[in-house]
């Protein structure tokens, strides 16, 4: 019996031990020291990858943000979110929530529609979308066509947090951000070709641009 006990006690003292050690290792010591790589190697990237503004962090270029008006009435749900059109608008997607270039945002929810291509309501979602597009970016000298709008300017990403859109979206909305800004097209159209990114590696991808960083320069150049 006291061998017994004591053979217990033995191994209940060794698995202590060894869940101490272990615990301090994997719980504390490899944290700390990934943490520190990360810090040292890839700071940005370790920190969320944040762009700032004015000197304040206003977003993540991994995350797509929204760039709505504010509602008419807070407290109701229901009520549809309409685009602040001096601003260059991401991909559409019900999972962003309401944010501007200044301040930052808090998601919702992400996800994609999960709706096929035959989907009625996807089909009605893409017509409306696509009027709205071409509504929303004539102006009374740049008449958008239909067959112009590009098929990211109509559906949301797979993740519904896509924070970049394609050049000829962009583009689209030159005339029509620069109306409304009360700046010249081509200042405008050399902002979106100055945040053009090129594929990766000059293979990998397609060429985009990032909305947040696009509107954060129209954020400067509307303040000269």
């Amino acid at each position: 019996m006291n061998n017994s006990l004591g053979n217990t006690a033995r191994m209940l003292g060794a698995g202590l031990r060894a869940l101490l050690v272990l615990t301090v290792i994997c719980g504390v010591i490899y944290p700390l020291a990934v943490t520190g790589v990360a810090q040292a190697l890839f700071n940005d990237k370790a920190n969320g990858s944040e762009i700032k503004s004015d000197g304040r962090v206003v977003g993540s270029e991994l995350i797509g943000q929204t760039y709505n008006l504010p509602k008419q009435n807070p407290d109701d749900p229901e009520e549809a979110a309409v685009p602040d059109l001096k601003w260059f608008q991401p991909r559409p997607s019900n999972g962003l929530g309401s944010n501007s270039v200044n301040s930052q945002y808090s998601i919702i929810l992400s996800g994609a529609t999960n709706r096929s291509g035959d989907n009625e309501d996807l089909i009605q979602w893409v017509k409306d979308a696509k009027a709205a597009v071409v509504k929303d970016n004539s102006t009374p000298g740049y008449k958008v066509k239909p067959e112009d709008v590009p098929a990211e300017a109509v559906t949301s990403s797979g993740s519904g947090l896509d924070p970049h859109i394609s050049p000829e979206y962009a583009k689209l909305q030159v005339h029509r951000v620069a109306e409304k800004n009360h700046l010249d097209v081509k200042q405008v159209g050399k902002l979106v070709a100055d945040h053009t990114d090129d594929r990766t590696l000059g293979f990998i991808g397609e060429p985009r641009v990032n909305v947040l960083q696009l509107n954060i320069a129209l954020k400067e150049l509307t303040k000269n």
